[in-house]
């Protein structure tokens, strides 16, 4: 099983690396519209979620709802290599999660909540993949909305 989630881990680093690769620190502070996440942002966003579910899946009390302190911390973020920093740290530090923890672990139920309680604790893979995916199509758009062509996120060209 450990093999299986870190070959998910590994896809989703790599999918979103790749498909953001054209975005440039100068890129940092764009955002489509007043009050969205601007790039740095939104790499930062995918980085917390990260450490968000890899925390919450094995936290006595659940997954952190504060969610107006997250976004907090989120809105902070105004540099583009300080967010793939923290993306990069939180990918190594969920591949060290996977390994603290026995197959049993990792089958075993999330905490009873209203995320994703009482399914195995695997399952936080595909949502990091789904979650990851949906962000890396927003700033592939955001991309090309700063005249940039995002390469193909699945294989090199």
């Amino acid at each position: 099983m450990k093999e299986a989630l870190h070959g998910q881990l590994s896809s989703m680093q790599e999918f979103f690396d790749r498909s953001t690769r054209a975005l440039e620190e100068a890129d940092s502070g764009f955002a489509p519209q007043p009050g969205l996440f601007t790039v740095a942002q939104m790499v930062a966003h995918v980085a917390q979620t990260v450490d968000w579910f890899m925390t919450g899946a094995f936290a006595s009390g659940g997954f952190n709802l504060d969610f107006e302190a997250l976004d907090k911390e989120v809105r902070a973020s105004n540099s583009l290599k300080a967010a793939r920093d923290w993306f990069q740290r939180a990918c190594a530090a969920a591949h060290a999660e996977v390994d603290k923890h026995s197959d049993d672990d990792w089958v075993a139920p999330l905490p009873p909540g209203p995320i994703m309680g009482g399914v195995p604790r695997h399952a936080i893979f595909g949502a990091l993949t789904d979650h990851t995916a949906h962000h890396r199509g927003a700033l592939t758009v955001y991309a090309r909305l700063r005249d940039k062509v995002p390469p193909m996120p699945y294989m090199e060209m």
